[in-house]
């Protein structure tokens, strides 16, 4: 009863109907970049509830973090390497014009390196998720291994990622806060209540941060404190799932077309917060 009456106040509040305090608001959080350290990847994995784990493939702890991840329930993606518009980048990322054979066989090494996977998100990419190419040879091969989500980070405002893996089935959901961008304790909690009035005004949210001291210092803290913040922390997969309407599943002979158009104005949204990388 209390719960009900402090979210019919929240709603209220932040100018939502009353029929709407039943439900409530979801949050997801990402941690990118895990798989290089021990210590600061073992803080992520350790924190509680339904944090979800990006792994870095073919990093010294990207295995080794991955089965304590598992072990501790959480949700596990590929963080996939893509080009970025400025410098190099990653060493392993898919890049704009590689040899479609090549990007073929490195992208499965990609997808096979972190175990108990059952998600995706793009590692910078700024260049690459907006190139049709690259999207749709990853799309197609996610759709093929049954990938159960993909998450557009969004570090391109002209990314096609997230229009691209509903029109090929693949549940998918993007990004809309970055914890860190900014780092500081200051920074990441004024970050993280943003996250919670977005939920609060449609229904949910995910963040992306990184495994900074600042940042899992700020997880510690707030993820004692969401039933006050009156949120609910849920996996990606979750938030999709309850949030995303079904995919419109493009028909076979179209998957594996590469020449398909799809219009960028599907994806819809403003997700800013964040810069291409």
């Amino acid at each position: 009863m209390r719960r009900q009456l402090r979210g019919m106040l929240l709603a209220a509040l932040i100018g939502l109907p009353a029929g709407t305090a039943a439900a409530t608001p979801m949050i997801s959080v990402v941690i990118d970049d895990l798989g290089d350290q021990w210590d600061s990847g073992r803080r992520v994995v350790d924190l509680p509830g339904a944090i979800a784990c990006a792994f870095l493939p073919e990093s010294p702890h990207t295995r080794t973090l991955a089965e304590r991840a598992h072990m501790a329930g959480k949700e596990i993606l590929v963080h996939l390497p893509l080009e970025p518009e400025a410098g190099r980048g990653h060493p392993l990322a898919l890049r704009v014009g590689q040899p479609p054979a090549d990007r073929s066989r490195q992208l499965a090494r990609l997808l096979e390196a972190v175990p108990y996977a059952t998600g995706v998100n793009n590692h910078q990419g700024s260049r690459a998720t907006a190139s049709r190419g690259i999207m749709h040879a990853v799309m197609r091969e996610l759709s093929l291994r049954g990938t159960r989500f993909f998450v557009d980070s969004m570090t391109s405002r002209h990314s096609i990622a997230y229009p691209l893996a509903r029109a090929y089935g693949i549940p998918a959901t993007r990004r809309h806060v970055f914890l860190d961008h900014e780092r500081g304790i200051e920074n990441v909690r004024e970050q993280f209540s943003r996250l919670v009035a977005l939920a609060h005004r449609s229904g949910g949210a995910l963040a992306i941060g990184h495994p900074y001291p600042e940042t899992v210092a700020v997880l510690e803290e707030v993820l004692t404190q969401l039933d006050t913040l009156g949120v609910e922390l849920v996996t990606p997969s979750e938030l999709i799932r309850r949030l995303e309407r079904e995919p419109p599943v493009l028909p076979l002979r179209l998957r594996m077309s590469q020449s398909l158009s799809v219009p960028v104005a599907a994806a819809g949204g403003d997700f800013s917060g964040g810069a291409a990388h």
